[in-house]
């Protein structure tokens, strides 16, 4: 199984066994929708066919001509014959042209559904990757991944499989049929074959890899666009335009260089490519003058052969295209199905019953936690438990494992030692959505969707009564700032909540998990931006409803946290001192050493 750092990673080596099999995978999609596959590629033969039949067409049509221009035959005859032969290949054309658009048109349409089908798996599996995934793996990079590498997968059907049809019946079929008229001239005429094809395909393979290159260098200049702009304010607080500038303006440059690389490539192949096919031309009309002359073929069948060379030359230059389109299938495939076929590490047991909550107990025992790649724990057989209507709190220096105890709760990670049982029931042997139905976290990122306040409270509980929205926005001391907006809870805010201060944004998320009525309610340092009014009114309010549920408080501020029935200072991920505000104060140790520190920070300066 792929990494996640492997997955993200351009590259353009995939082994042969590796990449048949992708390009089977997606050929399996695609026939999803037989029906549109079967119009594709019955309009691809009918068109490549009618096509084939120009040359001819038109060589007998010059004959024609001849004949009613040196009197060799009658001349009403010979007229009528052209006539017949011009509406035929009037009428070949427009039939040509109305199967390549029902080619075209179905091809697209198998593509993108292909495209949406990745699309909507793709955006799933994210959603349902764990917290250790998203924590490697940058979110440009996996906007990259959705983007780039799924549309050269969603193109393979009409760059790739409807292209391989096309080309075999214009090459094959025209080849024969050029050879069986005249050896001689079908050889010349197919002497700039081999090496158009070479070129092109060498060409493509260069070009792949360059765009390989290139799509790698866009991510980084994305990733500068997309840090740029998410802290704009920091950047404009710092005068640290000229410093951002200059980074965009070396990941542009550098982007362009390749770019620039690219034209030059294509230029130069194409112009060799041309001048080959123009060499085998004259080859063809010297030739063919001569046996005219000499009687051995006619001037049609000359025509012929230059129709024929023009219609081949472009199919000839696309076989590298169709090498492209394989190699980019195989390489985009392969990064997307290894994201698809990642195993999930939080994830249900088979037919896993939901969570039921009687009393409410909430118990960690021995609990050990490792992240994935550390080299030391951050939890070590921790144990307590936590009863409805009660309120525990987490202090200790940064590091020593409280938000990691709060993001364990309602799965964001699994433990690696122990249980963690809500009501005597594992939280591993229950559903995900049960136990985070139950748990409700407000973590120290208060994220917003650009939407209105209204949405934002609901998120959890969209169909939630007016009521209640209120409710939770009282609670959270909320409902006197939305009164005093034009459009109250209507109001949309900005990206991330950039219309609201720090604050606001914080009461918001708490105003969200209150939404929920949570059995477990954690407050991840979530109070960190509030003033102390305000936290203090909040806190109040949750107190009121605090017989509801079990509260769980992470926080370095003393202030947030002295009114808990039970306080558990956590050091190296274990717990080293536990008890009550005056408990712990009359212990003398750890908890009022921080207590002395922080109070006298606070204290004027005499």
């Amino acid at each position: 199984m792929a990494t996640a750092t492997e997955i993200m990673r351009p590259t353009d080596t995939v082994g042969w066994k590796s990449g048949f099999n992708t390009i089977l995978r997606v050929t399996r999609l695609a026939l999803k929708s037989p029906w549109m596959v079967t119009i594709s590629l019955v309009s691809t033969v009918i068109a490549a066919g009618l096509q084939l039949l120009i040359p001819i067409l038109l060589g007998r049509a010059v004959d024609q001509t001849q004949a009613l221009v040196s009197g060799a035959a009658n001349a009403e005859a010979a007229t009528a014959a052209l006539w017949t032969t011009a509406w035929l290949v009037l009428a070949v054309w427009v039939a040509r042209g109305t199967f390549t658009v029902f080619q075209n048109y179905f091809s697209e349409s198998v593509g993108h559904n292909i495209g949406y089908t990745l699309r909507l798996s793709y955006y799933e599996k994210i959603q349902r990757l764990s917290f250790g995934f998203h924590d490697r793996v940058h979110s440009g990079d996996l906007i990259t991944l959705g983007m780039l590498d799924l549309e050269g997968v969603r193109m393979f059907f009409s760059t790739g499989l409807v292209r391989i049809v096309l080309l075999s019946m214009l090459i094959g079929i025209g080849g024969y049929l050029l050879l069986s008229t005249d050896l001689t001239l079908g050889l010349l005429a197919l002497s700039f074959v081999p090496f158009v094809a070479w070129r092109s395909s060498v060409t493509q393979l260069k070009l792949r890899g360059t765009w390989l290159e290139l799509q790698n260098r866009l991510s980084v200049l994305s990733r500068v666009m997309e840090e740029n702009l998410g802290g704009i304010r920091v950047v404009r607080a710092f005068a640290a335009k000229s410093h951002e500038m200059e980074k965009y303006d070396d990941a542009s440059e550098n982007a362009l260089e390749l770019a620039h690389e690219r034209v030059d490539i294509r230029v130069r192949n194409t112009s060799m490519m041309t001048f080959s096919f123009l060499i085998s031309m004259g080859l063809v009309l010297w030739v063919g003058s001569g046996k005219v002359v000499s009687g051995e073929i006619t001037v049609g069948t000359l025509a012929s052969f230059l129709t024929f060379m023009t219609i081949l030359q472009m199919p000839v230059r696309q076989l590298g295209m169709l090498v492209n389109s394989f190699a980019r299938t195989s390489t985009c495939g392969e990064r997307i199905f290894a994201l698809l076929d990642l195993d999930l590490a939080i994830t249900d047991k088979p037919d896993a019953p939901d969570l039921q909550i009687t009393d409410g107990v909430l118990r960690f025992e021995a609990v050990g936690f490792t992240y994935p790649a550390a080299v030391q724990p951050t939890l070590q057989g921790l144990s307590f438990a936590a009863r409805r209507g009660e309120t525990i709190a987490l202090i200790g220096p940064p590091g020593s494992g409280k938000s990691t105890i709060a993001h364990l709760i309602p799965r964001f990670y699994d433990v690696t030692e122990g249980a963690i049982t809500l009501d005597g029931q594992d939280i591993r042997d229950v559903t995900l959505r049960s136990v985070r139905n139950a748990v409700a976290v407000v973590q120290q990122d208060a994220f917003l969707f650009t939407t209105s306040l209204e949405n934002n409270i609901a998120y959890g509980d969209p169909w939630a009564p007016p009521s209640q929205i209120a409710d939770a926005s009282a609670s959270a001391q909320l409902d006197q700032f939305i009164a005093t907006l034009p459009a109250g809870y209507e109001t949309v805010v900005g990206e991330r909540g950039a219309s609201l201060s720090g604050g606001q944004r914080q009461r918001m998320t708490i105003a969200r998990a209150l939404m929920l009525r949570p059995s477990v309610l954690i407050f991840d340092d979530s109070t960190a931006a509030v003033d102390a009014g305000t936290e203090r009114r909040i806190r109040t309010t949750i107190q009121a409803k605090a017989s509801e549920r079990v509260t769980i408080i992470v926080a370095h501020r003393l202030n947030s946290l002295m009114h808990a029935d039970r306080i558990m200072f956590i050091e190296q991920g274990r717990i080293v001192e536990q008890g009550s505000h005056a408990e712990l104060l009359a212990l003398g140790g750890r908890y009022k050493a921080l207590h002395d520190l922080q109070i006298r920070s606070e204290e004027p300066a005499t």
